[in-house]
């Protein structure tokens, strides 16, 4: 088996099949090894390749020491990392920004709302003008229940009744 055949089956073991273009070049050193490079053909992966790393010594099979997805030249690549307290430090300082900024546009905010409220027409909600406090709204107590109805309620309680033997 050769080195590309044996990098080619190593490809396929851990990715899907059709992944895995041309063979871009291959790279060998002094001491046997070599790095085969081929075309990635993921979708979502632009500019990235395939780099399988071959041992070999002599009188033996071709071994694979290394596969693995890497970028090539105009690669998309995640920006690079910042701290978490760097990134804090931003968020907090845009927040109070947005704070500066919106206790300006609360004056705005709450002149609209008072316009609103003056042009507030009763009678467009059923509910307008009611004082839900008021205990004889509804000639009814809001204070609770009857001590009748807790009785009546308690002996419901006991369990279903038997049926009338007939």
């Amino acid at each position: 088996m050769t080195q590309e055949e044996v990098a080619r089956a190593a490809l396929a073991e851990i990715s899907p099949a059709g992944t895995v273009g041309d063979l871009l070049d291959s790279t060998a050193q002094d001491d046997g090894t070599a790095t085969l490079r081929f075309v990635s053909t993921l979708p979502g992966y632009p500019g990235w390749h395939w780099s399988v790393s071959v041992a070999e010594i002599a009188g033996e099979a071709p071994t694979v020491m290394e596969a693995e997805l890497m970028p090539g030249e105009g690669a998309l690549l995640a920006p690079d990392w910042v701290p978490w307290a760097e990134r804090l430090e931003d968020y907090r300082a845009a927040q109070a920004l947005i704070a500066a900024e919106g206790a300006v546009d609360d004056l705005d905010d709450d002149d609209l709302a008072d316009e609103r409220d003056e042009d507030d027409d009763l009678g467009d909600d059923p509910d307008d003008g009611i004082d839900f406090e008021d205990d004889d709204l509804l000639g009814v107590p809001l204070g609770g229940v009857d001590e009748e109805d807790e009785a009546e309620a308690e002996s419901d309680d006991d369990g279903p009744e038997q049926p009338d033997e007939t």
